[in-house]
C-alpha cells in the first residue's frame, strides 16, 4: 500500500523544535512551518529564528515608537499590524474586509487584543499579550444599525484602559478603523493620530531573528517556485495546461511548507505579458514564449517573499529583443542594488537610479524598489518621474529589506521582462537574499 507524507504528518510534529517554548503537540495553536520545510531548511544549514525573541523584539519596537512621538497607546486594526505585535492569526484574508480583530498597545507595553468572540486562546500561547477580550467588530454586516452602539462600548474600553497604563495622555495612534469607531474615540476625548506611520518606521528594520525567519521563507519560497518551473518546462511545450494551473503550484508548495497566502495573480504569459498587470487566468500557453510572475508571496512565519523572475520556454531561441530586454533590465536591478547600504538617503536612490531605454519608460514599473517584511511595506523608492519632495526624506538603516525591481515593457510590444529580488542592508553594504538564478536562455548565455 503506498504511503504518503499526510499519513504520518502531525500539526507541528513533537521531533520539530520550532524555538517556541509553548507546548508542542497536535493541538498546537501557533501556526508555522511544515517538517517538508524545515527539513530543507536543515539540508541548507538555515538557523531557525527563536520565535519568543523575535516576538519581544517587535513588542518592543512598537513601544520604543509610541514613546518616542509621546503617545498614550497605539490601537491597531490592520491583520498585518496585528501579526506583528501579537503573531497570532485568525482567519487573515477574512478579517481584512471584516475587521473584526483590534490590538492596543499602551505606552507602558500592556498588551490587549480584541478577537472572535470563540477563539480568545489564538494568542495565548504570547505571554506579551495580557488580555483576550471581543468586541471589535464594528463593521456593518455585524452590527447593523446598532453599529454605533458596539462603537461606544469599545470606546469606554479604549478609555478605561489608557488612564490605566498611560494616565492622561489622550493622544492615541490608530491606523484603520470603522469611522463608527473614530468618531466614537473621539467622542471619549482621544486625540487622533497617524497609527499607520508609526508602524511602518516601527517594522521597516528588522531584529536577528526575523532575518533568521525571512532567510527560511524565502528558500521555502524559492524551493516552490522551482517546482513551479519544472511544471511550467514540462507542461507548456505541450500546450494543455493553463496560466491558472501553473499558478496552482507556487500556491500549493506554498501551503505545503506552512506559507500562508499569495497576494496577487501576477503569472502570465506571451503577449498577456504586455501590458504588465494582467492577471493569470485560462490562457494556455504557448510553446516558445515568455512566463513572468511576481510572487507576492506570504511564507512561512508569515513572511512576506517578494521576487519576480521572467522564463523562456521552448526549444527556440528567444529573439534578440528578448535578450536584451532581459539583459538590460539584469543590469538595471544590478546598479542600482549597488547603491544599497547604511546612510544613504531614500532621494539619491531615486536620482541616482540606473535609466532604462526610452522604449522602455512608458511601461516601466511603479517603483524602483519598496520595503518588505509580512508584505509590502514603507518605504517606496521612485523613479524621478513619480518623485515627490519630502515624502521619503529619510537614510537607509541596517536591517532594513528591500525589493529591488523592474519591468521592462517595451512601448507597443508583445513581451515583457520581469524581475525583482530580496535585499537585506547590513553593516557595510547589503545581502542579496534572493538566490534564484536568471533565466540564461534570456541571458543570452545559452
Amino acid at each position: 500500500m503506498n504511503k504518503y507524507f499526510r499519513d504520518d504528518r502531525k500539526i507541528n510534529p513533537t521531533a520539530i523544535s520550532l524555538k517556541s517554548k509553548s507546548e508542542n503537540d497536535e493541538n498546537k495553536i501557533e501556526i508555522g512551518p511544515t517538517k517538508l520545510a524545515i527539513s530543507e531548511w536543515q539540508k541548507l544549514s538555515l538557523e531557525l529564528p527563536n520565535l519568543e525573541n523575535m516576538r519581544e523584539y517587535r513588542w518592543k519596537r512598537l513601544i520604543q515608537h509610541i514613546n518616542k512621538r509621546e503617545y498614550g497607546g497605539l490601537l491597531l486594526f490592520d491583520p498585518l499590524n496585528i501579526r506583528y505585535a501579537t503573531d497570532s492569526t485568525n482567519m487573515q484574508i477574512w478579517n481584512m474586509h471584516n475587521p473584526f480583530r483590534a490590538v492596543l498597545v499602551c505606552s507602558d507595553g500592556y498588551m490587549v487584543i480584541w478577537d472572535y468572540k470563540n477563539s480568545p486562546f489564538l494568542s495565548k500561547f504570547n505571554p506579551l499579550v495580557q488580555e483576550q477580550r471581543h468586541g471589535a467588530d464594528l463593521f456593518y454586516f455585524a452590527r447593523g444599525d446598532k453599529s454605533n452602539l458596539a462603537a461606544d462600548k469599545f470606546s469606554n474600553e479604549i478609555r478605561v484602559l489608557l488612564s490605566e497604563h498611560s494616565g492622561e495622555n489622550k493622544r492615541l495612534a490608530v491606523d484603520k478603523i470603522m469611522i463608527n469607531g473614530l468618531k466614537a474615540l473621539e467622542a471619549q476625548g482621544f486625540e487622533i493620530k497617524e497609527g499607520e506611520e508609526l508602524t511602518e518606521k516601527a517594522r521597516s528594520v528588522k531584529g536577528h531573528d526575523e532575518i533568521l525567519a525571512m532567510r527560511c521563507a524565502s528558500a521555502a519560497c524559492e524551493n516552490s517556485v522551482y517546482l513551479m518551473e519544472q511544471f511550467a518546462r514540462i507542461n507548456i511545450p505541450k500546450e494543455k495546461v493553463s496560466e491558472d494551473e501553473i499558478w496552482s503550484i507556487l500556491h500549493a508548495e506554498n501551503i505545503k511548507r506552512g506559507g500562508e497566502w499569495i497576494e496577487t495573480r501576477l503569472l502570465s504569459s506571451g503577449p498577456r505579458t504586455n501590458p504588465w498587470f494582467q492577471e493569470c487566468g485560462p490562457r494556455i500557453p504557448k510553446n516558445n514564449e515568455i512566463l513572468a510572475f511576481d510572487t507576492d508571496l506570504v511564507g512561512s512565519y508569515g513572511i512576506c517573499v517578494d521576487i519576480s523572475r521572467t522564463w523562456w520556454i521552448g526549444n527556440e531561441k528567444p529573439r534578440p529583443d528578448m535578450i536584451y530586454a532581459m539583459q538590460h533590465g539584469y543590469e538595471h536591478i544590478m546598479t542600482n542594488m549597488d547603491m544599497l547600504k547604511p546612510g544613504v538617503s531614500m532621494e539619491e536612490l531615486t536620482h541616482k537610479a540606473h535609466v532604462l531605454d526610452p522604449i522602455y519608460q512608458k511601461g516601466k514599473y511603479g517603483v524602483l524598489m519598496h520595503g518588505v517584511g509580512l508584505c509590502d511595506e514603507w518605504p517606496s523608492i521612485t523613479y524621478p518621474d513619480g518623485f515627490v519632495e519630502g515624502a521619503y526624506n529619510y537614510p537607509l538603516e541596517e536591517g532594513m529589506v528591500l525589493c529591488v525591481e523592474v519591468l521592462v515593457s517595451p512601448e507597443n510590444g508583445d513581451f515583457s521582462i520581469k524581475l525583482e529580488d530580496q535585499v537585506l542592508i547590513t553593516s557595510d553594504g547589503y545581502e542579496n537574499l534572493t538566490k534564484y538564478p536568471f533565466d540564461e536562455r534570456l541571458m543570452g548565455i545559452k
